[in-house]
């Protein structure tokens, strides 16, 4: 191994550390805390030492898009980022609390998210969408809390949003959205926030909809060594924008004929649950 080498991994478990640091401590960083990361496979490399280093298991992983203009540099057309089980929340009867770092970067996003049904092949680096849905055996409607200790993380590119666990902050499920297969391209969403309504849409707005989320991350997983298993959940995807939120706000998402999602920001405090 040469000393090039030892150089980039050291550089690699020293923007995860303090990527989980702040995090877990609920404070913001300034700037980015070591060298942009230039490609996707040295981001998911610093995101694999953050995996490694946060005390709680993977859940899930959420699925973001590429700007077109930068998917022909950086091959590919989605990032993914993991979600843990410690930042996963069920929706309740009340709105649910979402911890905000202040001074961080913190957007809600309705989605729709997936659950593998069973462990998926491994070795296996070719999906259609078709055998992607076959994966699935449920679909829920849902929240993604994008969040990082990082305010400018969106502003610095897909690089380094990948670094930083996709800019996932936690991940809000809601109820089952049945007969998914005839409705998933049919439910109308619309994201209101302090009472104004901020965005609307549904899955279409991710070139290739929910779907190809799913079908992304199943090879996307399969390279990166972590293939999917039973319950993963994926968040495919902000349905109606990716809405900025401060600490305080309160924010509905409505899904037509399926449910809405209430959710009020606050501010994050340091994870002692976590921490031990």
């Amino acid at each position: 191994m040469n000393q090039q080498h030892l150089s980039s991994e050291a550089d690699d478990l020293a923007v995860a550390r303090t990527f989980v640091e702040h995090r877990l401590s609920a404070r913001a960083l300034c700037d980015y805390p070591g060298p942009i990361p230039e490609t996707l496979s040295r981001s998911y490399a610093i995101q694999d030492q953050a995996i490694a280093l946060y005390p709680s298991q993977v859940v899930g992983w959420k699925v973001g898009g590429v700007p077109v203009a930068l998917q022909g540099e950086l091959g590919a057309h989605r990032v993914a980022g993991a979600v843990f089980t410690a930042n996963t929340w069920a929706v309740g009867s009340q709105a649910t609390a979402l911890p905000v770092i202040e001074g961080g970067f913190a957007a809600i996003e309705a989605e729709f998210i997936a659950r593998i049904g069973a462990d998926v092949d491994p070795a296996r680096l070719d999906w259609s969408l078709e055998a992607a849905a076959d994966q699935i055996d449920v679909v829920f409607i849902g929240v993604e809390l994008a969040g990082s200790p990082l305010p400018t993380i969106n502003d610095l590119g897909p690089t380094v949003t990948a670094s930083d666990f996709g800019n996932n902050g936690g991940l809000l499920v809601g109820p089952e959205l049945t007969d998914w297969r005839a409705r998933l391209e049919t439910v109308e969403v619309e994201t209101v926030i302090n009472a104004e309504r901020v965005g609307w849409g549904g899955s279409a707005p991710l070139a290739g909809g929910a779907l190809e989320s799913v079908r992304f991350l199943l090879e996307h997983g399969a390279r990166r060594g972590r293939p999917l298993t039973a319950g993963t959940l994926i968040s495919t995807g902000a349905v109606t924008g990716v809405h900025r939120v401060g600490i305080g706000d309160e924010a509905i998402c409505r899904f037509d004929d399926v449910g809405e999602i209430r959710c009020r920001t606050v501010k994050a405090q340091p994870r002692l649950d976590l921490k031990g």
